[in-house]
């Protein structure tokens, strides 16, 4: 064949896969109206069917199309197809270029309707009030530990986690372009300097490291600085016009974030589910150690725990666990209720499939 019968090829399968696009989209318009007719409220997004389509056809694989890239092509369809439902409402840790920004993306897609919040707490308050129905925020970094905004706003607040995702972290060294030696400073949010200090060290040990608020706010100073570089992700290097001068700077290479997606419910059981929660125990001799000892003798496995001044009184802290099980199951849900009899306070933060 010649390459004009094999770009004709292209063309005729690209002309079907448009077909079963709009077909795609008919079908969604459809199950939008049986979703209408059922009275559910206006509540279309569905986060743990989509993970299943996602799933299943990341499984079946296509042949030689790269599986990597499955999960993107089809996060998109599936974006805009509940674009034409009903368009999602996602607030985030913006600005736009954020890590936080980057896990929205791939949760909710390019069709999603974005909202910037300019803290985690505005994060929160954008589902609390209606703007949004789901928010993301960061809650733990694999180098740098847990981001505890998140961690106390959800202990004294009333949203659940209703979706996790972790997220590889990359960062870039971005700038006007150049070589390394004409830069004289660095700028980041405090986290992204620290996930980076030995590379700083060795590779620009006489810049200046300037603090931002954020990586966005960092590729800005960067966009206004000649002698000037950000850490940040390739994402802000797009959106602000920035060259990636240096990929993977991290001195870390399992870095990764651990991001949360808030709602006002938490997921239906899946049968592959994780449970959060906060307890506080009684002053006591093997206090702790009796409480731990409810989830040991309900066969419950805790993947996580970790402690939290309580802001309450000095020296007096919470338990933030994460363990196996949703809390509608039977062992899960027995053994909260044997925690209330010993804690002062149990509180489920949310349960949600296992990723």
């Amino acid at each position: 064949m010649s390459l004009g019968s094999y770009r004709k090829r292209i063309d005729d399968l690209d002309d079907r896969i448009l077909s079963m696009l709009a077909e795609r989209a008919e079908v969604a318009r459809e199950i939008a109206e049986v979703k209408r007719a059922a009275g559910n409220g206006g509540t279309f997004h569905d986060p743990e069917r989509e993970e299943q389509v996602l799933d299943r056809l990341m499984t079946k694989g296509a042949g030689a199309f790269p599986k990597r890239a499955i999960r993107s092509v089809f996060r998109e369809v599936i974006s805009a197809c509940l674009s034409l439902e009903a368009p999602m409402r996602v607030a985030f840790l913006g600005p736009e270029g954020t890590f936080s920004h980057m896990a929205a993306r791939h949760l909710f897609g390019l069709a999603a309707r974005y909202r910037e919040a300019t803290t985690i707490d505005g994060v929160f308050d954008a589902v609390r009030a209606g703007d949004a129905e789901c928010g993301v925020v960061p809650v733990e970094n694999s180098t740098e530990g847990s981001v505890p905004v998140t961690v106390d706003a959800l202990i004294e607040g009333d949203l659940l986690i209703r979706q996790e995702l972790v997220l590889d972290i990359s960062q870039c060294l971005l700038g006007r372009g150049g070589q390394l030696t004409s830069i004289e400073r660095v700028y980041s949010h405090p986290q992204p300097l620290a996930q980076c200090r030995l590379w700083l060290a060795k590779n620009l040990p006489t810049a200046q490291l300037v603090q931002t608020t954020s990586t966005t706010a960092a590729a800005r100073e960067a966009l206004a600085d000649e002698r000037g570089a950000a850490i940040g992700s390739a994402l802000a290097a797009e959106i602000y016009g920035l060259e990636v001068l240096r990929e993977q700077i991290h001195d870390r290479p399992e870095n990764a974030t651990r991001f949360f997606v808030l709602g006002t419910t938490d997921a239906p059981r899946t049968g592959k589910d994780k449970t959060t929660m906060a307890f506080s125990v009684r002053e006591g001799r093997g206090a702790l150690r009796q409480v731990l000892g409810v989830f040991d003798d309900a066969g419950i496995n805790l993947t996580k725990i970790e402690s939290r001044p309580s802001r309450m009184k000095r020296w007096d802290y919470v338990f933030l666990a994460d363990l196996e099980g949703h809390r509608a199951d039977l062992p899960v849900a027995g053994a909260i209720e044997a925690l209330r009899l010993q804690c002062d306070m149990v509180k489920v933060l949310g349960s949600y499939p296992r990723r």
